[in-house]
Parts: structure tokens; C-alpha cells; sequence
């Protein structure tokens, strides 16, 4: 591909393409929610809830085509159902750039219909939020996750240097215990504060087999259990 500094065009296999139709027009506010929004349905779909493949597959120019350049968060929000029981959901509801205080968790959570159905509920942050905010959060029912959008731009799980995770079931990880003649502590940890333990949102007890390779071996299987 060479580049034409005198007129803007790019000479490549497909002829010749002005260089402006790959520069982004768009707000950078927009990409962030689209970027992060898509994130977390992969991460939901990662979890097992029930996330259709058109929303993964649309791209930043659909995105902006259904929300805009300046999306209102209130139609960002995302309501999905486990597979396994479609009476369980997940609340996600994306904040503003304001500091979040006690009155503004109550507002949100007083906004919530139908609490008892949900399995969770995740806020999207943008700001800081307070510790009067936090206990506040306390009293919802359900499990209240919080995440800041700038850990949202990439799936961590995709990146290039991040192993495979695979999260064992309850039979599987007594059959690790059982072959190797262990217990729980005596695996190696991993936090529950992790970034993958976060994104998978994997519970104290729950054991985790990462598999590494490249490198000086093809393949290194290790196993973790989550504290």
C-alpha cells in the first residue's frame, strides 16, 4: 500500500481509495459505549446469559446508527436472561460522568422494577462514587457488580498475552482433587478480584484451569482456585 501525500489517496490492492473514508468522524464518546457495551455482552454470553449474535456482529457505524453520536445512557441499558432459567436476568445500566453519591444510587435502584427476578445487577461507571454511595448499593437484594468503562474498551480475555480460562464444574474439580490427593487450599490462588475471576464472575471455592501455550512448551495446563 503506498500513500499519495499530494492528494490524500491510498494505492492498494483494490485501487485507489481516498484516505479520509478511514478516519473516524464520529465522537469519541459514542466508540466508548460501543466498545465497552460490546464487552460486556461478550461477558455476559461468557456467563451464560442469553445474547443474541446480532448484537456482537453490529459494527460502530450500526451502533451510531441506532443510539447516535451522543447515546442517552438510558438506551444503552442491557436486560438479558440466563439460558438455563429465563426467569433469572441481568441489569446492566451504564452511569454518567457525574460523581455518584448515596442520592444517585437511590434514584437508580428506585427505578428498578422487578427486582426479585434479577440475578444481578452491574453499573457501568464513568466517575467516582463515594463511599455513602456504596453502602447504599449495599441494601439492593441481588449482587451488585461495578465496573469503570476504561476497563471495559477491550476484552481482556481476548488479549493476545491472556491464557485460556476454563472454569470447572463442581464434578470436575473433584476429580482434580481426587487425582492429585488435595484440597481446596492447597491449590494456587486466585483473588476474587481478579480481572478474569471479575469477568467471569467466579465465586470463592470455584476452580479455574488456565491453559498456556507457545513459548518454550506447546502446551502448560495449571489450575487455580478462587479465594
Amino acid at each position: 500500500m503506498e500513500i499519495d501525500g499530494g492528494f490524500g489517496l491510498v494505492e492498494g490492492d483494490g485501487g485507489t481509495q481516498c484516505i479520509t473514508q478511514f478516519v473516524d468522524h464520529g465522537s469519541i464518546e459514542s466508540h466508548r459505549y460501543y466498545l465497552s457495551r460490546r464487552t460486556v455482552l461478550e461477558m455476559l454470553r461468557d456467563r451464560g446469559y442469553d445474547v443474541a449474535d446480532s448484537e456482537l456482529a453490529g459494527s460502530l457505524t450500526q451502533f451510531r446508527a441506532e443510539f447516535g453520536d451522543k447515546p442517552e445512557l438510558q438506551r444503552l441499558r442491557i436486560s438479558v436472561s440466563l439460558r438455563t432459567n429465563p426467569y433469572k436476568k441481568m441489569l446492566v445500566i451504564f452511569m454518567g460522568t457525574e460523581d455518584i453519591k448515596k442520592a444517585t444510587i437511590r434514584c437508580v435502584l428506585a427505578q428498578i422494577v422487578n427486582r426479585e427476578s434479577l440475578n444481578g445487577l452491574m453499573l457501568i461507571l464513568q466517575s467516582k462514587m463515594n463511599h455513602h454511595a456504596r453502602k447504599e448499593m449495599a441494601k439492593f437484594p441481588s449482587k451488585v457488580e461495578i465496573f469503570q468503562i476504561t476497563d471495559l474498551l477491550m476484552n481482556i480475555t481476548k488479549h493476545v498475552i491472556v491464557p485460556r480460562h476454563e472454569i470447572l464444574t463442581i464434578q470436575q474439580k473433584e476429580q482434580l482433587l481426587n487425582k492429585y490427593k488435595a484440597e481446596d487450599k492447597q491449590l494456587p490462588r486466585m483473588l476474587e478480584t481478579d480481572a478474569i475471576a471479575r469477568y467471569y464472575r467466579l465465586e470463592k471455592g470455584q476452580v479455574v484451569k488456565i491453559t498456556y501455550s507457545g513459548g518454550l512448551v506447546d502446551s502448560l495446563d495449571t489450575y487455580r482456585c478462587v479465594t
